[in-house]
């Protein structure tokens, strides 16, 4: 099983990027997918999650209204949407694949991350 993060990069406050995951080896249509951050220094943290089909998602509060998950099952591939972007959002960003909900512990594949930069 492979989850390849793409995307991520330097930008200013109030930008945006577009983060990408594809998933490989593994039926990606059963699986709820979930972004989470981790900034240097600290814990990872639950950022948006979508379940299987993209009908039911779910936001940390911190990125509420400024974030949006979506998944193509047909390309094997889970998005995250952020704009309005702050410097409080710089980490590596991971995609994941599991319940589709916000505990990290119910993840079971995991991608290699991807550094999202946000300079003020």
């Amino acid at each position: 099983v492979q989850l390849q993060a793409s995307g991520g990069g330097l930008v200013q406050a109030g930008g945006s990027l577009r983060l990408s995951c594809t998933a490989s080896g593994l039926t990606f249509s059963i699986y709820g997918m979930g972004w989470f951050r981790q900034a240097s220094g600290k814990e990872r943290e639950f950022v948006a999650a979508i379940n299987w089909n993209g009908g039911s998602l779910l936001y940390a509060d911190s990125v509420k209204g400024r974030f949006t998950v979506s998944r193509d099952n047909a390309k094997n591939s889970v998005a995250l949407q952020m704009n309005s972007l702050k410097p409080e959002d710089t980490a590596v960003y991971y995609c994941a694949a599991g319940r589709g909900n916000s505990d990290h512990r119910e993840y079971f594949y995991w991608g290699q991350g991807t550094l999202v930069t946000v300079s003020s």
